[in-house]
């Protein structure tokens, strides 16, 4: 993917000098008389993101300064695009305030539009690189936050199972991934029932991508991503309001897709694995049916109390499958309940594990990237809430407190092996444009897990 807010030559290219923002009292006098004139003509208030522009003779933007956090961040950048005019700039940073590799982050994370389906705004500005290596983990982030993205935002008559299957392969396939891909009637086959029935009604053939990478020496990293890439709600249907954004249903997957994409990039020294099921959820005559009782891959038996609960099903197939070569570290993200949205916004990721290293760093990783997530309880007394009477199971069960909790202890019933696993519960969705993330598709805990990873794995 090409990012086309950057530029590689200054040739006509203005300044946009870097100050921190704590420092514009006594440092504004290095940009003349006129900037410090201007400043105080125009109202402008020195804050971390704050853009002056200084005009020339001729009231063109001739020089612009850019205020900065103390230290630097991304989103000092993110917000620096929206008040430039168009053209090229190159950052003036003698001091060194803002590191390339975050001011590239920032600056295309600020520059994604989604625009398949209608003409782009007007031009914007472009950001010149002068040491493309600098800006290497930046630009690595920002191509797989567009991705995701991308996916994300795409409308389901687009983006069916069969094209995220094929999406992911490539990007697998882009690094040199073995992929392997089973579709419809092959998954019962191959064990993944839960997937099979909860996209066996659609027309649209459910399916699942199992990608691996890397050096089979090296520590397993597995990664499951929720691919419901249309949600009914099933026979449980749900009212139409709450259908606008089931297109986003995918987003788990295509976050993790775009996380694997920066770990291959990255050549990080582990072995990857992503596993992303993909179904989409609708009504028909084949449909599962509440009351159901269905046989998982692990071989626990799950009885449906929610047709709409169907996120949990396809990822206890996808989770079995990853805990049956005990990982050293398994982690899932999923677009999976509104009592997560109730409890912490859609901004926050909620984070699930029973793994205090493990919570302790992921936690890190999002305050370090400026990518936050908060951890809720896996609270074990609340698996009485998903009892059933004739299975082992109830996908929904019958409280309507604490559903991102039980939903996560849900999953957690699905990995008996592997100690090291985090269930991340989250939104995948701007719902209004802030510095950085336009409305829309968002890869939110991307930057948190990455970093968790990159810290974990140093190369």
């Amino acid at each position: 993917m090409t990012l086309h807010c950057f530029a590689h030559d200054r040739a006509g290219a203005r300044r946009l000098a870097v100050m921190a923002a704590s420092d514009w009292d006594q440092g504004k006098s290095r940009f003349g008389a006129m900037a410090a004139t201007w400043a105080e003509a125009s109202g402008f208030k020195p804050r971390a993101g704050a853009v002056l522009l200084v005009p020339d003779a001729g009231g063109a933007a001739a020089l612009a300064v850019l205020l900065v956090s103390s230290p630097a961040e991304a989103s000092d950048a993110a917000q620096a695009l929206a008040s430039l005019p168009p053209g090229d700039w190159f950052l003036d940073d003698p001091a060194g305030l803002l590191p390339l590799d975050k001011a590239s982050l920032g600056w295309a994370m600020a520059a994604y539009r989604f625009d398949r389906y209608k003409r782009p705004d007007d031009p914007m500005p472009r950001l010149v690189l002068d040491d493309p290596a600098a800006a290497a983990r930046g630009i690595r982030l920002a191509t797989s936050i567009w991705q995701a993205r991308d996916l994300i935002n795409l409308p389901a008559n687009e983006l069916g199972p069969a094209e995220l299957l094929e999406a992911i392969a490539e990007t697998g396939a882009r690094h040199g991934a073995t992929v392997r891909m089973i579709r419809g009637d092959e998954l019962l086959s191959a064990g993944f029932p839960l997937v099979h029935a909860v996209g066996r009604a659609s027309v649209r053939a459910p399916g699942l991508v199992d990608v691996q990478w890397g050096d089979p020496a090296h520590s397993k990293v597995t990664l499951v991503g929720k691919g419901v890439c249309f949600d009914t709600g099933g026979l449980d249907i749900k009212p139409s309001s709450n259908m606008l954004l089931m297109k986003k249903d995918m987003g788990g997957a295509a976050i993790m897709t775009g996380l694997a994409d920066a770990v291959m990039d990255a050549g990080l020294p582990v072995r990857l694995r992503l596993i992303v099921p993909a179904v989409e959820n609708s009504i028909a005559g084949a449909a599962f049916r509440p009351g159901d009782v269905l046989r998982s891959r692990k071989g626990l038996t799950v009885e449906i109390g929610n047709t709409d609960a169907e996120g949990r099903l396809i990822l206890a197939d996808g989770l079995a499958l990853a805990d049956e070569e005990t990982p050293d570290l398994l982690i899932d993200a999923a677009t999976l309940t509104g009592a997560a949205r109730v409890a912490v916004g859609p901004e926050l990721p909620a984070l699930f594990t029973a793994d205090e290293d493990l919570a302790q760093s992921l936690l890190r990783g999002g305050m370090e990237a400026g990518d936050p997530m908060w951890r809720l309880p896996l609270h074990a007394p609340y698996k009485r809430l998903i009892e059933s009477s004739i299975a082992d199971l109830n996908n929904a069960g019958q409280s309507p407190f604490a559903g991102a909790i039980t939903a996560a202890l849900f999953l957690q019933a699905f990995v008996t092996q592997t100690k090291p696993y985090a269930h991340l519960d989250l939104f995948a969705w701007n719902q209004e444009s802030r510095p950085g993330r336009p409305k829309g598709g968002e890869a939110t805990g991307l930057q948190a897990l990455y970093t968790a990873l990159e810290q974990r794995y140093p190369r």
